[in-house]
């Protein structure tokens, strides 16, 4: 339950909601709902009722029919590179996204999409997945804080790490912003050094 709270707490506080398309295609990504609890402090930021989601996707392989692109309350953003298909380009914006290219070849720059979503105003990005694309977020140095949940509980299986992306060479540091517990869940705030 903590955890639902403090995930709905930074939904509530983000400008953007940055996943990737397989991450969209997997959990059937709905659009981000406005929450009572955060209109106030929304409005007085000149934020939307609800945050943007963003999708990183090179191949635009998307069902555009989902509500997340026929019944955002803001509309949706897609990320994509600048060889993507004009076809499915085409798709996402008929569907009512908005497409930005994030990339010179068929692949999204991270980097790109800080700056692309920021040149919008959307400056206070949640990043929710999947795993490739943090690490990618990651590897570019465009992850600047990582809200990490740890459960009592030990489970073995062959699921991939948070992050799977290309390897660092130097692994980046950060540094214990805050950490709650409840229950012996502990729930922790890093940050980029």
């Amino acid at each position: 339950d903590a955890d639902m709270r403090i995930f709905g707490t930074l939904r509530g506080l983000a400008d953007a909601v940055v996943v990737g398309a397989q991450t969209v295609r997997q959990e059937g990504y709905r659009p981000a709902r406005a929450r009572e609890a955060f209109a106030a402090r929304r409005a007085a930021l000149g934020q939307p009722p609800a945050p943007v989601i963003a999708v990183v996707s090179a191949g635009l392989e998307l069902d555009f029919s989902l509500p997340l692109f026929t019944e955002p309350l803001v509309p949706t953003i897609v990320l994509t590179g600048a060889r993507a298909a004009p076809d499915r380009v085409a798709a996402a914006r008929e569907a009512g996204a908005e497409v930005i290219v994030a990339g010179d070849s068929e692949r999204v720059e991270p980097g790109r999409v800080k700056r692309a979503l920021s040149e919008r105003g959307l400056t206070r990005l949640l990043t929710e997945g999947g795993p490739k694309m943090l690490g990618q977020f990651a590897a570019a140095g465009a992850l600047d804080e990582l809200c990490l949940s740890l459960a009592p509980m030990v489970a073995a299986g062959a699921a991939p790490r948070i992050m799977n992306g290309p390897r660092l060479e130097v692994p980046e540091r950060f540094v214990l912003a805050s950490v709650m517990e409840e229950a012996g869940f502990l729930f922790t705030r890093y940050r980029r050094i």
